[in-house]
């Protein structure tokens, strides 16, 4: 039954097993991506950047729910965010959430959720720094879904400036996190500090917004639509027809502006990468890694706006493959990100 409430089993298949390996074993079931790219830090990163990436994928699993009001959700992210701080049980959260969430949640988000003390206290052992940057990404992440929970329907978000805006708070601000783990694991880095949060917004921003032109249909099917209303009207498209199987020229044309928009914010991406010094090639490389794969994500939504298909495996070992040989050159980066984005339209991006 798709709405019917989950109850909270704590018999507990990963009994045993420490809150890190908890962590490594979770994290390919929630993100492919992440889960290939991640391992590519150098070892003192892999485990602060996956901590903070569950953190924020419990955040989403919060928005994502069907199950819940509005109402609802604002209160389980501001206990959440209180959990987060200390400043609440976490395995009385992890309890209360866990028997709201409905089958319409995957199982591995469901299995995060009721884990959720054991992440966390893979977040104690993380340095200060570490934590309080954390913390600050989802402040602002949490209070940006609550906001844009109010607005969440089939109508669309009002103007690009608003899907700017929310594509900042739930992942432009992720950017930012990740420059101040880079920063604190190679200090170098801090006289770049300003250059580097700027640029690693738009990183945040273009893979989120290349994720929700990948997942249209899909929130479209749960009641929800990320897409401008104001670039839908110039292109008379009707908010809310993105139903599977639904074909429009207009919608074409919207969807290659996005793309040309994400693809502008992942080309400032690139900039942020070649910033990293070439000697620390595990940063560079899981940088380029997730370019790459967002770049090839866009090119098959371009080439099927109505149902774009998954990125196959031959395209992943393309991208792999190359990134391996160019990570160490500024040219040999440029080149490939030159190849992976041919043909992709390229929007100017808004002034700051």
């Amino acid at each position: 039954m798709d709405e019917a409430l989950i109850l909270v089993d704590r018999t507990d298949r990963h009994a045993g097993t420490t809150p890190a390996d908890y962590q490594n074993h979770i994290l390919p079931q929630v993100s492919r991506t992440f889960a290939l790219t991640i391992p590519q830090l150098p070892a003192a990163l892999q485990t602060t950047v996956a901590n903070a990436y569950l953190l924020c994928r419990m955040a989403d699993t919060i928005e994502d729910e069907p199950g819940l009001t509005v109402v609802q959700k604002h209160s389980f992210q501001s206990a959440f965010l209180d959990v987060v701080m200390g400043k609440a049980d976490a395995v009385r959260l992890s309890d209360e959430l866990s028997r709201h969430l409905t089958e319409r949640t995957l199982a591995a988000e469901r299995d995060l959720i009721r884990h959720m003390p054991q992440v966390l206290a893979v977040t104690a052992t993380l340095n200060a720094t570490q934590r309080h940057a954390t913390l600050a990404c989802l402040t602002v992440m949490t209070q940006g879904m609550a906001e844009f929970q109010n607005k969440a329907s089939l109508s669309g978000l009002a103007d690009r400036q608003e899907l700017d805006r929310y594509c900042y708070c739930v992942a432009g601000c992720v950017g930012e996190t990740l420059t101040e783990f880079f920063i604190d694991y190679a200090p170098e880095l801090a006289s770049q500090r300003q250059a580097l949060r700027k640029l690693a917004r738009s990183f945040g921003a273009g893979l989120q917004l290349t994720n929700i032109l990948k997942d249209q249909r899909d929130d479209a099917a749960r009641g929800v639509c990320w897409l401008p209303r104001d670039l839908l009207a110039e292109h008379r498209v009707e908010p809310g027809q993105l139903e599977a199987g639904f074909r429009h020229p207009g919608h074409a044309r919207v969807i290659a502006e996005l793309v040309g928009t994400a693809n502008a914010h992942l080309l400032q991406a690139l900039v942020f990468t070649l910033l990293i010094p070439p000697r620390q090639t595990g940063i560079r490389r899981f940088l380029a890694w997730t370019i790459g794969l967002a770049l090839v994500t866009l090119r098959n939504v371009q080439a099927c706006p109505e149902a774009p298909v998954k990125v196959s495996h031959s395209e992943v070992a393309w991208i792999l493959r190359l990134t391996r040989l160019s990570q160490r050159s500024d040219t040999g980066l440029r080149m490939l990100h030159k190849l992976a984005s041919r043909k992709l339209p390229l929007t100017r991006l808004a002034a700051d």
